[in-house]
């Protein structure tokens, strides 16, 4: 499909084949450890893959959205810079093992993911939790809201979508800290899908629920899931809120030094993501967005999206490596 981007913007030097690479490389990292059970061996090797690549991009990037504020390395951590100063300066949000305990056991939905917008376009948030609520494109403005009552809001998905409640379906994460949630959630008559961990395909799950049966995301899940998720419905179309739990004084203190003064404030997917934004996604393990990396005597196989927000165009990229050298 041709690209229908006008020249002009930062990102026109960043091809989709290129940030394809990116997770395409810490995706086939992932897969060799794939139900091995030893999660920080498979996030380190996708890291490891995922940094070589970006600093072979011809960008001036800076992580906003990592694994740790510090210099945690070999962690790619909030503020490290990557890239080979060459082109445009941009904001990167990445997770190079998205779903770390999934990919340790050989469930569904693990994936490589990063997102990449011109400077000062993604939110730079602390490494906290974040109280989210996502659906998918269709739906008119404000449909959903954050500090609205699950159940308010439950109903107000079935009405817009023209459907009783029972038919409407809601992913949440599997957490002790969503009891009240569920039941909640339950008690409307409405299902839920639950996920054990990986809620950026949760999220993206929504764009498309004749496919994924998703209709609604909710819960309180991770600040820098919630930031590539945001870049992704940008990117796909959906409505999204989400509020960072900014609960201690630390958190707090934290969150200042970023500049986010208000630690009680709503962001819209548009705050969380703005601007021109690309999205990759690889799959690590087979799922319903993504297939996982296959391997093969002669060759690997990746599954990847490739999304661009200025174009609304989805790219689907099923390849075939036979260069194994490049992901020993």
């Amino acid at each position: 499909m041709a690209d229908n981007t006008t020249s002009g913007t930062g990102l026109d030097r960043i091809l989709t084949l290129e940030i394809a690479r990116v997770t395409e490389r810490a995706a086939v990292a992932a897969a060799r450890l794939r139900g091995r059970g030893d999660e920080k061996a498979a996030d380190q090797v996708a890291v490891d893959a995922m940094r070589q690549e970006l600093n072979r991009l011809p960008i001036d990037g800076t992580v906003v959205i990592g694994e740790g504020e510090r210099d945690e390395a070999p962690m790619l951590y909030i503020g490290e810079e990557v890239g080979t100063k060459d082109g445009a300066a941009v904001d990167i949000a990445l997770d190079p093992l998205e779903g770390t305990t999934i990919c340790a056991k050989n469930l569904p939905n693990s994936l490589a993911v990063i997102a990449i917008a011109e400077r000062g376009s993604l939110l730079y948030a602390p490494d906290v939790y974040m109280e989210k609520i996502a659906i998918g494109p269709g739906y008119p403005e404000g449909t959903v809201k954050l500090d609205a009552s699950p159940t308010d809001n439950i109903h107000a998905v079935a009405k817009a979508k023209g459907v009783a409640v029972h038919e409407i379906t809601a992913c949440i994460l599997d957490r002790p800290r969503h009891a009240k949630l569920i039941d909640e959630v339950r008690a409307t008559g409405a299902a839920i899908r639950l996920i054990g961990d990986g809620d950026v395909a949760g999220v993206i799950h929504t764009t498309d629920p004749e496919e994924t049966g998703i209709d609604i995301y909710l819960g309180i899940g991770g600040a820098p899931e919630g930031v590539l998720a945001a870049a992704a419905l940008r990117c796909i179309g959906g409505q999204m809120e989400g509020r960072l739990e900014l609960n201690t004084p630390e958190k707090i203190a934290r969150a200042k030094k970023m500049g986010i003064e208000d630690p009680n404030k709503i962001y819209t997917m548009v705050e969380m993501a703005t601007g021109d934004v690309l999205f990759s996604a690889t799959g690590v393990t087979d799922g319903n967005l993504l297939q996982g990396v296959k391997f093969a005597h002669d060759g690997i196989s990746t599954h990847t999206i490739v999304m661009r927000s200025s174009s609304k165009t989805v790219r689907e990229i099923k390849a075939r490596h036979q260069d194994l050298d490049k992901f020993s």
